[in-house]
């Protein structure tokens, strides 16, 4: 199996079809993967070398990633980051898991600020977490902005920013957490669409 992040959750082998597909567009291949490889490094027992260096551990990042892939329901994406967490913190992989499960919900949702959009607005659930003290201040305000991002977007206010740097999050690092939303969002929305091309290839079965 390729090493290519994408092929691997998307189910796509070497010299398949959808690798060919791919491999049209090398540099957005690349780019991809190396983007993966800066938030979320396969070294073990240190914290990241790029991305907001010493402000975003890497346990802060694999367990921001198991929560965001788990509220996506993609089952191969949140398995994969789900056994990152598990490897280099089994016991808050757990509480990760439990969070995801009570803020599962459907969206996107948002309130627009008075004027023409306002009639579009969707009131939606505002998730905090329930084991406050397992996760830390600083982890808990981490995925209750990350569950605002991907169900809230438009919501995203400078009262969002301050309920992180209350927490402990600086600037630097609150970048790095906004990278990691936004690149797993489009991590995975890229992941299920190669698997549903993958499917349709292989045709409805007799």
């Amino acid at each position: 199996m390729s090493t290519d992040i994408i092929d691997r959750l998307a189910g796509i082998d070497p010299g398949s079809p959808l690798d060919r597909l791919r491999r049209r567009r090398p540099d957005a291949r690349e780019h991809a993967q190396r983007g993966y490889l800066a938030l979320f490094p396969q070294a073990t027992g240190s914290d990241p070398g790029g991305g907001g260096a010493g402000e975003v551990s890497l346990v802060e990042r694999y367990a921001v990633a198991a929560f965001v892939a788990g509220l996506h329901r993609d089952p191969e994406s949140a398995r994969h980051y789900d056994d990152l967490l598990a490897a280099h913190a089994p016991d808050l992989a757990a509480v990760v898991s439990a969070e995801v499960k009570a803020a599962a919900t459907t969206g996107p949702y948002g309130i627009y600020p008075e004027g023409p959009l306002a009639g579009e607005s969707v009131p939606g659930p505002v998730h905090r977490v329930g084991d406050r003290a397992a996760l830390g201040d600083r982890l808990a305000a981490a995925l209750e902005h990350a569950h605002l991002l991907v169900f809230r977007p438009r919501e995203a206010d400078p009262e969002a920013l301050r309920a992180l740097a209350r927490a402990g999050w600086s600037t630097t690092g609150v970048v790095t957490l906004s990278q990691l939303v936004s690149f797993l969002t489009f991590q995975i929305r890229v992941v299920a669409g190669l698997r549903l091309l993958r499917t349709a290839q292989k045709g409805p079965r007799p």
